[in-house]
């Protein structure tokens, strides 16, 4: 094995501190952070000859430490009185004089002596720092027996340490500890403990230790460097009473050693200047990484970012999480750019960068024309499913027969042979999440409006959703054809919205359209085919194939099923595949007939089998140069899901969460508070927003923005769009259902539900003041529907119900729902199972719930249970 040798074992050897060594080997490129760092002789060999070089000269007491090896040869002549020499140190804290008369006398003094001599050397250890001045004299003495035995080489050597001993010995004054230790282990070994209670007090130089060895002390041969290293030496039931019981004691007392040895000498972290260089460029930085990640990023240590965050107020540790505010914070005063991006951002740009081929770096001369995609959304009762089917009609008279089949979602039409691709499946739904993640698989959108029912709160959701997408949108007035129909007063409601016709002056295409009759069509059709062409929608259909997942599940006979949407390229079946967390080679390929086909090409519509995983709706297909490239990419996307932080995507309109709101005003910036408001009626919603942007005048720091205002309860898709446009669900007297509240938690959506309206502006204004004070939290502990109604004399009306979720507890607070709305707020009175009185009833039950003074129950309501849990304001 390589001998080695340490930062303090040079320092010694050339009597400078350790820092000099330190700052030699930093100046050879040398990675020692310590002095009890390890270099290889070679580099211990460098660190020498540049000190060398530098003037330096080495100590001559470290030369001669290998003289310890010469008594070893003559031991054996006087092997049985030399064991008796170690009763030497008790006179050697005397003075040096008396310590060479007793390593004359040793011999001859019986084995009780050194045991009395060890004893009272105990007695007189106090006093081991008084005569130490009369050491220098000693020296003198050192050239007198130069032709003399090795033994007697051993004294002069042990007088030329003893210069030495001043310092060590104020040094041993402090940590009584180490001599308290000693003195208590030494009765329990017996005559072995003086030979090994020397090093403790022969601390006072290298040479000291060494020569201590030849009377018994051999197995220690290393550098006896510091008090601490050689306290323990005094131990003798350490490491060698491994026959004892007590073996287990020692190596606990070796452990304090050890940590005695690194908290003792231990020099201070070295910091780097604050004016030191950091990268140049923009540094990408992923939120949320602790501070020993991002010193490398800026070539500093960790230490250098922990004490310019103390110097700032802020104690943050070096494996803390860092908030953008303290990067921000580290970037400024080390004058760095600094990019924050998401976790898992840069990793899937990676990704992306092994299936290669991307569309930035394309030949637009390959790019053909391709069909455009056009997604139908609007109320469900205003004509959007006879719309489809009159379109589907002309298609099916074209010559192909079928027409939209209900399990793809999607379909293809032509209009003057040129195609169209249609999506069928509920639009705010694959809207939103194609929008999360950053695609647009949808060209252009048809609004569907009755001319006889005006806008419905879904129609203005689909508004909303279309403009957060940020594609075109072109208005179908339907039911044109009946004698209530008022196409202008649906116009002028579009207006009111900020949707303003193209004969009114506007840029919208807006076209009276009567399914029954067929009248406006063809003209919907011409304005989606203008439309498409004003985009100009293109792609390369040779390229590697790139889908968008619409639908998915899981087949019991085919496994994972995916629909998808052809973007760009061609699929065909057999090429390997990466969709998500799923990867596989395609198996087979359906049109939206159900007829297998052999590949896929752009703007159509198809079923993919052969993924290993279901993946889900919005993810991106895509195809993969081998399997081997689409299973590591796969799988890196699954390990990054599963460690992925909680953080979600900023909105891209730079909206805030309102429990952001004050954390931005106070940094001097103008926030944007995205809201999406939902009231149980009319006059409600308006008196709220009223108020709320009345609110916004007053703060000039802070601008309000309604994503969706709408009445009725609270639903997936309302989360589904405060998730995208990163914006606050503010509920007035509506509930959100359990599917919504579950999505609300998935994707960490901020939800605030209240039944007074002065606490709606109350917390708003407080959020913008910072004066948020603590709340008490509703915990929904369950719900149960109202199947039947019975009257019990002298009692009232007692609902039957069953307990859909959770636990329903009597005497719980409760809330009364009516097709979502709120009606009346009170405690459960009684609760039965079958005929017994109950104190809880589980979910998947039946039971009788009685309420306090409520009697309006009707089938199919929902009674809510749930506590309030204070909470402290953020």
């Amino acid at each position: 094995m390589a001998k080695k040798v340490r930062i303090y074992e040079i320092a010694r050897e050339y009597g400078v501190s350790n820092e000099v060594v330190l700052e030699l080997a930093n100046e050879l490129k040398i990675g020692a952070t310590s002095h009890s760092a390890s270099l290889e002789e070679a580099m211990g060999d460098r660190v020498r000859r540049l000190a060398d070089s530098k003037g330096m000269t080495r100590q001559a007491p470290v030369k001669k430490a290998p003289a310890k090896k010469a008594p070893a040869k003559k031991a054996p002549a006087k092997k049985a009185p030399a064991k008796k020499a170690p009763a030497k140190k008790a006179p050697a804290s005397k003075s040096a004089p008396d310590e060479e008369a007793d390593a004359k006398i040793a011999p001859a003094v019986p084995n009780p002596t050194s045991r009395v001599v060890r004893s009272s050397a105990r007695v007189e250890e106090p006093e081991a720092i008084t005569p130490t001045p009369k050491i220098a004299p000693s020296a003198s003495a050192i050239p007198s027996p130069p032709a003399a035995t090795p033994e007697s080489e051993v004294e002069p050597t042990a007088a030329k340490a003893k210069p030495i001993p001043p310092p060590p010995g104020q040094r041993r004054v402090p940590p009584p500890p180490v001599p308290g230790r000693s003195f208590s282990s030494g009765p329990r070994p017996g005559g072995a403990g003086p030979a090994r209670r020397s090093p403790t007090d022969g601390t006072t130089g290298e040479a000291a230790a060494p020569r201590r060895s030849p009377g018994g002390y051999t197995p220690r041969p290393g550098p006896a460097a510091t008090p601490g290293a050689g306290a323990p030496a005094g131990r003798p039931g350490g490491g060698r009473g491994r026959p004892t019981p007590q073996g287990q004691r020692p190596r606990r007392k070796k452990r304090r050693r050890r940590s005695f040895e690194e908290l003792g000498p231990a020099s201070a972290p070295v910091l780097t200047p604050i004016d030191a260089p950091v990268p140049e460029g923009e540094i990408v930085v992923p939120r949320g990484l602790t501070l020993q990640e991002l010193a490398p990023m800026l070539n500093r240590n960790t230490a250098d970012l922990v004490r310019l965050l103390f110097d700032a107020g802020e104690l943050v540790t070096g494996t803390q999480s860092l908030a953008d505010e303290m990067v921000d914070l580290i970037a400024e005063t080390l004058n760095a750019e600094v990019l924050l991006v998401e976790p898992g951002q840069e990793q899937e740009l990676e990704l992306q960068g092994m299936l290669g081929d991307e569309e930035e770096n394309e030949d637009e001369s390959l790019l053909v024309p391709r069909a455009p995609i056009v997604t139908v959304m609007g109320h469900v009762d205003h004509g959007k499913t006879t719309l489809l089917d009159r379109i589907r009609s002309a298609n099916v008279v074209a010559g192909e027969a079928g027409g939209i089949t209900q399990h793809i979602g999607a379909y293809r039409a032509e209009h003057n042979s040129k195609p169209i691709t249609f999506i069928d499946t509920p639009g705010h739904e694959a809207f939103t999440s194609m929008r999360a993640r950053g695609a647009q698989a949808t060209d252009v959108v048809v609004l569907v409006a009755a001319a006889d029912d005006g806008l419905m709160p879904q129609t203005l959701e689909a508004l909303n959703h279309a403009r957060a997408a940020d594609v075109p949108i072109i208005v179908a007035i339907t039911k044109v054809d009946r004698e209530d129909a008022n196409p202008e007063r649906v116009r002028q409601q579009f207006v009111e919205n900020e949707l303003v016709p193209e004969e009114w002056g506007g840029d919208t295409i807006m076209i009276d359209v009567s399914a029954p009759t067929g009248q406006g069509v063809d003209a919907l059709l011409e304005a989606i085919l203008l439309v498409a062409e004003l985009e100009e929608l293109s792609a390369n259909p040779d390229a590697p194939a790139r889908a968008f997942v619409l639908e998915s599940n899981l087949d019991p006979g085919r496994g994972p099923v995916a629909t998808v949407l052809i973007e760009r390229g061609t699929l065909k079946v057999g090429a390997p595949v990466v969709a998500g967390g799923g990867w596989g080679r395609v198996r087979a390929l359906f049109d939206e007939h159900g007829k297998s086909i052999k590949e896929a090409g752009l703007s159509m519509p198809v079923e993919v089998l052969g993924l290993d995983e279901v993946p889900l709706a919005g993810d991106e297909l895509r195809v993969a140069p081998d399997e081997k490239t689409a299973r590591l990419v796969a799988e890196a996307r699954i390990h990054r899901r599963r460690s992925a932080s909680s953080s979600h995507p900023a909105s891209l309109a730079g909206g805030a969460r309102l429990e952001d709101i004050f954390a931005m005003v106070q940094r001097g910036e103008v926030a944007t508070l995205n809201l999406i408001l939902k009231a149980d009626v009319q006059g409600s919603l308006e008196a709220i927003t009223d108020a709320l942007r009345k609110l916004d005048k007053d703060h000039e720091e802070v601008r309000l923005s309604f994503v969706h205002r709408a009445v009725g309860g609270i639903s997936e898709s309302d989360i589904d769009l405060a998730a995208v446009s990163n914006a606050t669900v503010i509920g007035f007297n509506v509930r959100p259902d359990r599917k919504a509240r579950e999505r609300a938690e998935f994707e960490k959506v901020e939800l605030r539900l209240y039944e007074v309206i002065y606490k709606v502006l109350e917390d708003v204004n407080s959020a913008l003041i910072g004066m948020l004070e603590p709340e008490f939290e509703e915990v929904v502990t369950g719900d149960a529907e109202v199947r039947e109604i019975f009257g019990i004399p002298r009692v009232g009306k007692v609902a039957g119900c069953f307990v859909r979720n959770g636990v329903v507890t009597r005497g719980s607070k409760v809330r009364f729902l009516r097709d979502g709305v709120v009606i009346w707020n009170g405690a459960i009175n009684s609760l039965r199972r079958f005929k017994d009185d109950a104190r809880e009833v589980q979910a998947g039950f039946e039971c009788g719930i009685g309420l306090s003074d409520f009697q309006d129950l009707k089938a199919g309501d929902i009674i809510e249970t749930y506590d309030l849990k204070e909470i402290p304001r953020t």
